[in-house]
């Protein structure tokens, strides 16, 4: 009989990330750990997955939509549940905007069958902070999806380095 009293550790138990930090890994590496992080981010936002933790999605899109030149405008569909129906980018602008068609919108979560959106974009200019026309758009989105019963939770404005939330800003 052997004497499993000693206490092992699993896998789990392990992270063998801890020991590393940025300056530690030269560009190959780290370009390794973003692709890796993206995709496990990216398996959190397959369809079926329900969004728990709203710092995940803020990073799922700000991954997506790092090395975007152009301004990008897109949702995330979710069914009743809050589950990931489907992530789309819908349209794609200039340097310092995006044509947002409402129209397109609605159509596009109608074919989803979403109930709910989260909406997202990014500012080229790597600064977070929306503007008077991404509220404007928010406000004629979010009245147009609310005649056909798909409610807007939150709009995402993406820079380098931080996201802002229009829920967290009171601003749905």
């Amino acid at each position: 009989m052997e004497d499993n009293s000693s206490t092992t550790t699993t896998t789990t138990e392990i992270n063998r990330f801890t020991e590393f930090t940025q300056n530690q890994l030269n560009d190959s590496e780290q370009q390794t750990v973003i692709d890796l992080a993206f995709d496990v981010l990216k398996a959190r936002h397959r369809p079926g997955q329900p969004l728990t933790c709203p710092q995940q999605t803020r990073n799922f899109l700000r991954l997506l939509l790092a090395d975007r030149k152009v301004e990008i405008f897109g949702c995330l569909y979710l069914d009743t549940q809050h589950r990931v129906i489907d992530t789309v980018e819908l349209f794609q602008g200039t340097i310092d905007g995006a044509s947002v068609y409402p129209r397109v919108v609605a159509q596009q979560a109608l074919e989803a069958n979403a109930a709910a959106i989260l909406l997202f974009h990014n500012h080229p200019s790597q600064v977070a902070e929306p503007s008077r026309a991404d509220e404007r758009i928010t406000q004629r989105l979010q009245k147009a999806l609310e005649l056909i019963d798909i409610r807007v939770l939150d709009h995402f404005v993406i820079g380098a380095n931080d996201t802002v939330s229009f829920a967290e800003r009171g601003l749905l």
